[in-house]
Formats: structure tokens, sequence, C-alpha cells
């Protein structure tokens, strides 16, 4: 019999809040309850944003939750696996370098599709060599998601509530798979990691069921396992918005220092309340 492994992923950009807390205790409680592992992963590798005190913060909310971890994994010390990858990806020319700022996306991007954003409208995809080599500036690299695609072949995913989904990339645009500042993006790397660190089921916020389509995409790609996923409900706050660190969300550190006990949170968690 497989073993279960499921994994939390929080980036060090900040205090954790009830929201990661939801998805934190979703994936331990998954694992455990069939004798699986649980993995922590640090998802560190935004170097402009993040901090070892952050990193500190997330083992002591874990801890106070009552949670425990079978592994600690730091994406900063896999840079060289994303970079090989995207190099592979490279020579078989599934993606291109993209010069486009932000600002110049959105001014001719198509409309917003939900948490990924405005669709890349594929302003550098037809650049020529001698285009390329005209530019100075940094680049990204994007995943030619039509090329992509018609090599895959028609894909599904498995999620616990939707059942079988058809994968349905070509929506998500040509996405970045090697940042301007980093060897990788969120999409090469968690599908890298989940992998390389045999998860087998994916818990997380249905904010990531769109991305989804795009790592089954890169899954078959590169030749990688497929998960099972179970995408979760959002906590929300009084207006119905989802929780952020960038809108304020009280911290889970916050409410400790307020004389709250966090198993006994994890409790309330668990039983829906």
């Amino acid at each position: 019999m497989v073993t279960v492994i499921t994994r939390f992923a929080p980036s060090p950009t900040g205090r954790l809040h009830l929201g990661h807390a939801v998805s934190a205790i979703r994936s331990h409680d998954f694992a455990r309850e069939r004798g699986g592992r649980f993995v922590l992963r640090i998802e560190d590798i935004d170097g402009t944003r993040s901090r070892r005190a952050f990193v500190d913060g997330i083992l002591e909310d874990l801890a106070w939750l009552g949670l425990r971890w079978d592994a600690l994994v730091f994406q900063s010390e896999r840079l060289a696996i994303y970079e090989a990858a995207l190099e592979g990806l490279k020579a078989r020319g599934l993606v291109y370098p993209c010069f486009c700022t932000r600002a110049e996306i959105a001014a001719s991007a198509s409309a917003p599709q939900g948490d990924v954003g405005p669709a890349y409208p594929g302003i550098c995809r037809g650049l020529s060599s001698a285009d390329i080599a005209a530019r100075t500036g940094a680049c990204c690299w994007r995943l030619d998601m039509a090329k992509a695609v018609a090599e895959a072949g028609a894909l599904s995913w498995h999620d616990a509530g939707a059942g079988w989904v058809v994968a349905d990339a070509l929506a998500q645009g040509d996405v970045v798979l090697g940042r301007k500042d980093a060897p990788a993006s969120y999409h090469l790397a968690v599908t890298l990691d989940d992998a390389a660190q045999g998860v087998t089921d994916v818990v997380r916020g249905v904010d990531l069921f769109a991305a989804t389509h795009v790592h089954r995409v890169l899954q078959t790609l590169l030749g990688l396992a497929v998960p099972r996923y179970h995408h979760h409900a959002l906590v929300v706050d009084a207006e119905g918005r989802r929780l952020a660190k960038r809108d304020g969300a009280l911290s889970l550190a916050e409410i400790r220092e307020a004389g709250e006990d966090g198993v006994a949170l994890a409790e309330r968690s668990r039983a829906g309340g």
C-alpha cells in the first residue's frame, strides 16, 4: 500500500493567519488519519520578500496549533533542480523569453481570470532570434501553452469535490515558469517539489483550483507522478473576502498574544467552528 503523503507549503513573506491554519490542519489531519506523512515545505524563493523571521514564525504557529511534521524542506535549497528542469524545457522549444513589464501586460491582456490574473496575451511569443538578441533587459520564461498542450495531449485530474476534471490549461495562457529574479515560478517549483517529495494528496484552498490545470500539463511534460487533489473552501471575513496578508488579516501570532489556546483553536476548526 502506498503511504499517504501531504504537504503544507507557506511562503515566509508574512505571518500566518486563520486561512493558513485551516489549510495546514486539513493537510496534516488527512495524512495522520491514514497513517501517512506530513511535509512542511517553506516556499522561500522570493528573495525580495522572504524573511528568516517569518520562517521562525511559521514553525512557531504550527507548533502552537499542535501540528507536527515529518519533514522540513526549503525551496531555496532546490534552485539547481528548478533551473535544470527549465533548461530542459528550453531545449525542447516549449518556453520562450518574455521581456514585458506588468504595465504592458495589463494594458493589452484579456480580462482577469479569478485568482490567476489576466491571461498573458502572447506579446513576446513570436519574437525572432534577432529580436531577442537585441533586447538588453531581464526576461522571464513563459510556457508556450499551445505547444505544451499539443505535446501533452488530452489530460484530466481528480479532485475530491469536483470529481474527474478535464485539464484546460489553454485558458490559463502562457504562464511564467522562470521568473526574472528566480529560476522558477510557483507553477514549476510546486510541480517539481510535490513529485520529489512523494506527495500523494494535495490539500489546498480552492483559489488554486485553476492552477491545477497548468500543473497537470507540467506533470506530463516532465514525466512526473500525478497526485490526488483536495481543494477546500477558503476562510473569509465578514464581507465575504478571503483572508489575506495584504488586507491585514489577523495573524495567528496576534491571536496567540490575545491569550487564545492554539490546540483548542485547531479543534474548533476541525469541528467547523
